[in-house]
């Protein structure tokens, strides 16, 4: 009945009010999400991996952020990570299986050495791996002259999440705006970067959050990567206290963002293994497409050994591209 339908707002707020978790659950929204899964991407699944080129004392106030200068005093110690350790993390990274390596900067904005920075790396790693594995950047609100620069050179993808709905996104962060974000966004697209911008959910966020967060992605921003993080509690910060999301719960978010997205990479990336626990290759079911392997940047992941052989247990094969299989219409 879901499979191949681009569905509406209201059809999407329907399929969560009907579930309770704590009683027969969201299986049922978790097969139709499978079944676009398996109709857009088969058995094939990506990974990618980070590694932070500038890590800790960031002037923005995001309420769940360890790196914020704003959280507790020697929560993350601020570091910048050299081009050699960079470039090592690309090989470890590819070694894996890992179709890209994401460049991370803490810090509202790039300054012109971060940019030279990450084009250095960039460029030695381009050499060192012959194009095995594909960069991206994540360096928040970057000029079109900037953007320039990294078009230039081997970076072919750019990270910036919309954490969560324009109405709720206030309520976590006062240095910079959704607006902003949305700017950003435009201008890499313009700059002909592919776009990977997702979510993070645990951060009190209702249902209507989640689905217009989705809804914005999908038809303001049109991502070519949606990655979607589920919070892990950080002592220091002002969401420390927060009680994290239950299993289940995660499962359904991945479920509705499939069916929002049917065509669209989805990555599961902070907060899989912490917060998922035992039922962590349900993400597959639930409608997931790739996940990240190895370390985030501030929390530990799962061992990329755990990782690799839960995919082959699982009969998934690692692919560094794929292209979706079919088309979708709207429903109303």
């Amino acid at each position: 009945m879901l499979e191949g339908q681009l569905l509406s707002r209201p059809i999407l707020l329907s399929l969560v009010e009907k579930i309770d978790l704590a009683g027969q659950g969201p299986w049922d929204i978790l097969y139709q999400a499978h079944i676009v899964r398996q109709e857009n991407f088969g058995r094939e699944v990506r990974l990618c991996s980070i590694v932070p080129g500038k890590l800790g004392n960031c002037s923005e106030d995001c309420k769940w952020c360890a790196q914020s200068a704003q959280a507790a005093n020697g929560t993350v110690k601020p570091i910048r990570t050299s081009t050699d350790e960079i470039c090592q993390a690309a090989t470890n990274a590819q070694k894996l299986g890992s179709a890209n390596i994401g460049i991370v900067n803490s810090g509202k904005k790039p300054t012109d050495r971060d940019i030279e920075e990450v084009i250095l790396a960039a460029e030695k790693i381009a050499a060192q791996q012959g194009g095995k594995i594909g960069i991206c950047a994540s360096l928040g609100e970057t000029s079109d002259n900037q953007f320039r620069r990294l078009a230039a050179s081997p970076v072919k993808r750019y990270h910036n999440n919309l954490e969560t709905s324009r109405r709720f996104f206030s309520t976590l962060v006062t240095t910079h705006t959704y607006d902003d974000k949305l700017k950003t966004l435009r201008s890499a697209r313009q700059a002909g970067f592919d776009i990977c911008s997702g979510g993070l959910f645990g951060l009190g966020e209702t249902w209507e959050d989640r689905i217009d967060l989705a809804l914005t992605l999908r038809d303001e921003v049109q991502p070519d990567v949606v990655p979607l993080n589920f919070l892990v509690p950080i002592a220091g910060t002002p969401l420390a206290s927060s009680v994290p999301m239950t299993p289940m719960e995660i499962l359904l978010v991945i479920a509705i963002f499939r069916l929002a997205l049917p065509n669209v990479d989805i990555k599961i990336a902070g907060g899989r293994d912490s917060n998922l626990r035992d039922l962590q290759s349900l993400i597959f079911f639930a409608g997931a497409t790739s996940f990240m392997i190895g370390n985030y940047l501030t929390t530990a992941g799962q061992t990329p050994e755990r990782d690799l052989k839960m995919l082959d247990d699982l009969g998934l094969t690692i692919v560094t591209e794929f292209q979706p299989r079919k088309t979708t219409k709207t429903q109303k």
